[in-house]
């Protein structure tokens, strides 16, 4: 008699489609606060991590906000030094778990980026190198925007940098023109790349350095 060994079944991880699936599902569920039907692309993403590059930083600490389903999440693991404490604020719960599950190096917390002190402070961080922001302008755009702004450039080390893209058709709408000007309250240096265009929507992203003190 011969016997047939089957092998156990293993689930397979979830392919790239599903974070696309999740993305739209959740872009439909609350457009506001997902702000595209897609994630950004990988030209995004690299021009959002550019100054990864030139961190000097021992042990640096990388903040993502906004992360979604690890867009700029893959590039940051990919381009930071060796020793890099990367962790992921979002506020989502689904993407969140998502982003847990298949990003198990990174700190993935479940949570608002206005709550940057106490949630940080709980795991004994006080100072960050970098902050990548995925954060739609809406966020900025209410009556939180400037001290969320503030809160960026306070946890932000003398040294630091701050990303946070915004897409080219909104760019000279009045939310996006106050957020510039906020930044430039917050930091002495605020740096606005050209359009990438290979991005749905183009988008463009200030690179902000030396944070200052705002009242």
């Amino acid at each position: 008699m011969t016997t047939h060994l089957t092998r156990p079944a293993v689930s397979t991880p979830p392919t790239p489609r599903s974070g696309s699936a999740l993305f739209l599902r959740e872009f439909v569920r609350s457009p506001l606060a997902t702000a595209s039907i897609i994630a950004s692309s990988a030209a995004l993403a690299r021009q959002m991590t550019e100054p990864l590059n030139r961190l000097d930083t021992p042990n640096p600490v990388v903040l993502e906000l906004g992360p979604g389903t690890g867009a700029f999440t893959r590039a940051i693991a990919a381009a930071a030094p060796i020793g890099t404490r990367q962790l992921a604020v979002e506020l989502n719960p689904a993407m969140a778990g998502y982003l847990a599950e298949h990003h198990p190096d990174v700190d993935v917390i479940t949570g608002s980026a206005a709550d940057l002190a106490s949630l940080l402070g709980g795991r004994g961080i006080s100072r960050v190198d970098m902050v990548v922001s995925g954060l739609p302008w809406q966020s900025f755009a209410g009556a939180d925007g400037p001290h969320l702004i503030k809160n960026i450039a306070d946890l932000l080390a003398s040294n630091g940098s701050y990303t946070q893209f915004t897409y080219a058709w909104t760019r000279w709408t009045p939310p996006a023109r106050r957020q510039h000007r906020l930044l430039r309250r917050a930091f002495d240096h605020v740096d606005v790349s050209a359009t990438v265009w290979r991005n749905f929507p183009p988008a463009y992203v200030y690179t902000c350095t030396a944070p200052r003190a705002v009242q």
